[in-house]
């Protein structure tokens, strides 16, 4: 899921230029696509059905959707294409993918090639993504997310975000802190937070909580530390150890000796955010799109918002990634996948790959007051995305030098994906964990992290 909208909705990773990891593709040997056999015929008359249809409720994204259905058909009138508004739900989606009852294309979560890969249920789309010419224009590092071992691609990623370290540069200099130098370590966020306590009376650091998110962002801490959540199979959980609980008994230290976290603990995404904009809190883990919501719905100044890169502690270790991606039913046939892949790049590349496009999204996200050039992680190859970013230069505004730190981080951070199996589930149990570090003083953190293993193996086991 992202980080703008965990729990309803995929979000946009826009960046800039310079921001992606040049990272080659394994090539591999094993066969192409699973679905129905010989030759692929571009020309052969195919149905698809498309997911992700927007609801009633939401009738003018809803009647663009079905604008960009009918123009695709214009384009390509041996396509016929129908829609559904069947979307990723992580309680439903296994049944679903069990039952059959998926459309040829829709948006999933990272968190699912992990499993489906090795399950057999995606089909392999090299060769196909060769076909419409669209595999350049992907991202390597990102597309490691939809590789096997040897390379071979099984999805398209379309959103990304990566965390970081929002701080309000206001807070800082009121602390004597330099807003252009945040903290690279988590010595230094305890550091910082304590000096922006005492000299703002202001929480210097909040951590979420609830919601999942606890367990999301501990989950965050862990990675940065050297640790991981669940072993690679998914199997059982990996964070009965040093990394989890080193980032649980700093959160204590800085809740209890340093007073440095103000006086709520109980926090979802969008109630943090709104603390944040509102100039009551000096970090937070959040991902760079933090600046949308904070500046245009919460009223923040554009000059007090950084984003830092994620602090590290004994690393580079990395930071956790996640997004969404386009997947293809398995019973899909040769032809429904490149059908399939042709609406993918018209429906999510085309404003990236066509300079009158790109300028026109950009023109349209300023005119709804959104921000053009707000950095952060791309699907995009380097090359891509490095010609869209020129295009839409004259359209930037945001102050792209306040996320300096993020973006050096990007050339140096590895992007690590959420746990594989029943990641909001893992979540969902250590979000109780990161609450009774912060509101029971004499709490035993190898007690918690102790019994919250034992819950989450159960789980795991089923």
């Amino acid at each position: 899921m992202t980080f703008a909208s965990r729990w309803g909705r995929f979000g946009t990773a826009l960046g800039v230029a310079g921001l992606l990891l040049a990272a080659g593709c394994a090539k591999g040997t094993t066969p192409g696509a699973s679905g129905g056999g010989g030759a692929v015929d571009e020309k052969a008359a195919v149905t698809i059905t498309v997911g992700d249809r927007p609801t009633p409720d939401k009738p003018n994204d809803l009647k663009a959707f079905n604008q960009k259905v009918k123009d695709f058909m214009a384009k390509y009138p041996n396509i016929t294409v129908k829609s559904t508004e069947t979307s990723w739900q992580a309680q439903t989606f296994q049944a679903q993918v069990a039952g059959g009852t998926l459309p040829t294309v829709m948006s999933i979560s990272f968190t699912e090639p992990a499993n489906m890969i090795p399950n057999k249920q995606l089909p392999d789309i090299t060769d196909e993504l060769k076909t419409v010419d669209l595999t350049k224009d992907l991202n390597p590092n990102v597309l490691k997310i939809v590789q096997d071992a040897n390379g071979r691609i099984y999805g398209v990623p379309t959103d990304v975000f990566s965390v970081g370290l929002a701080y309000n540069r206001k807070l800082f200099t009121q602390a004597g802190l330099d807003p252009d130098k945040p903290p690279t370590t988590w010595d230094e966020v305890r550091q910082y937070a304590k000096q922006i306590a005492d000299k703002t009376g202001k929480a210097g650091y909040a951590q979420l909580t609830t919601n999942n998110t606890g367990g999301w962002m501990l989950t965050t801490m862990t990675y940065s530390m050297g640790g991981t959540v669940e072993s690679a199979d998914g199997k059982k959980s990996t964070f009965n150890d040093a990394p989890t609980k080193k980032a649980l008994q700093l959160l204590k230290d800085m809740r209890w000796t340093d007073n440095s976290m103000g006086s709520r603990f109980l926090y979802n995404q969008e109630e943090v955010r709104q603390d944040f904009a509102a100039g009551k809190i000096g970090m937070v883990l959040q991902a760079p799109d933090a600046y949308d919501m904070s500046v245009k719905q919460f009223g923040m100044k554009p000059a007090d918002f950084g984003e830092a890169a994620l602090p590290q502690d004994g690393g580079p270790h990395g930071t956790l990634t996640g997004g969404s991606l386009k997947m293809i039913s398995p019973k899909a046939t040769k032809n429904e996948i490149v059908a399939a892949l042709k609406w993918i790049k018209f429906d999510q590349f085309d404003k990236y790959t066509n300079q009158a496009a790109a300028v026109a999204d950009a023109k349209s996200t300023i005119a709804d007051k959104g921000f053009v050039g707000r950095p952060g992680i791309t699907p995009l190859s380097e090359s891509t995305y490095a010609q869209y970013n020129k295009w839409r230069e004259p359209y930037v505004n945001v102050p792209i030098k306040q996320f300096q730190s993020y973006i050096d981080s990007t050339n140096t951070l590895k992007l690590l994906p959420e746990p594989s199996n029943k990641g909001q589930e893992v979540y969902s149990l250590l979000d109780p964990v990161v609450q009774q570090v912060l509101t029971k003083k004499d709490v035993d953190i190898d007690k918690l992290v102790s019994d919250a293993a034992s819950k989450i193996d159960a789980r795991l086991a089923r």
